[in-house]
């Protein structure tokens, strides 16, 4: 993981593989953000794999509106990625470098319980926010499935530090659509079972 260019010195923090806790152990003088649901479906194993596919394809990105330009079809360490938020050509471009990433691990096409799968990545200079997120689909041991997100940022300049308010309204509207994509993408596009 280089983090050569990273806009802020706490590189790497979001890389948690199961079973190690996403509470705790956090750098300080972020704002923190962390998020996960249970997802009530069928066939969790399934689920699983669709839910990570669709995060490692960029399809989490894309699916929840925003538009996704990077240097591969999959987040891999070390690729270089930039999503755009606004409306058509009024978009603000946030770059990041993908610093880790994690497939799902089968054992003859089944994926094996207690595993995340996902990446985290991290600001590169232009973004509006110095700091770091990952994105999980998570099998338990006991086979439930978690859609998680874990994120540390703080405001990368005075400009964006003054829309404080405005600045937490759009990544809490973005993180609420990454949630909305996530149970889309685990049952396969269609609608998830109530109580999911």
């Amino acid at each position: 993981m280089s983090s050569a260019g990273l806009t802020y010195p706490d590189a790497g923090f979001t890389d948690r593989p199961y079973p190690q806790t996403l509470e705790g152990g956090w750098p300080e003088g972020y704002r923190l953000v962390l998020r996960s649901v249970r997802l009530d479906v069928p066939d969790p194993a399934a689920a699983f794999l669709r839910l990570a596919d669709g995060i490692l394809s960029w399809g989490l990105h894309r699916e929840s509106g925003l538009r996704v330009a990077a240097d591969t079809p999959r987040a891999a360490a070390g690729v270089e990625m930039a999503s755009g938020v606004g409306v058509g050509p009024l978009r603000w471009q946030a770059p990041c470098r993908v610093l880790w990433s994690a497939e799902p691990v089968l054992d003859g096409g089944v994926p094996v319980p207690g595993q995340r799968a996902g990446f985290g990545y991290g600001t590169l200079r232009g973004h509006p926010e110095a700091g770091e997120e990952g994105f999980y689909a998570e099998l338990t041991s006991d086979g439930q499935l978690f859609f998680r997100v874990a994120a540390y940022s703080r405001p990368a300049n005075w400009f964006v530090a003054a829309g404080g308010p405005a600045n937490r309204w759009t990544q809490e509207m973005i993180t609420r659509r990454y949630f909305r994509t996530a149970r889309r993408l685990a049952v396969g596009g269609q609608q998830p079972p109530s109580g999911g």
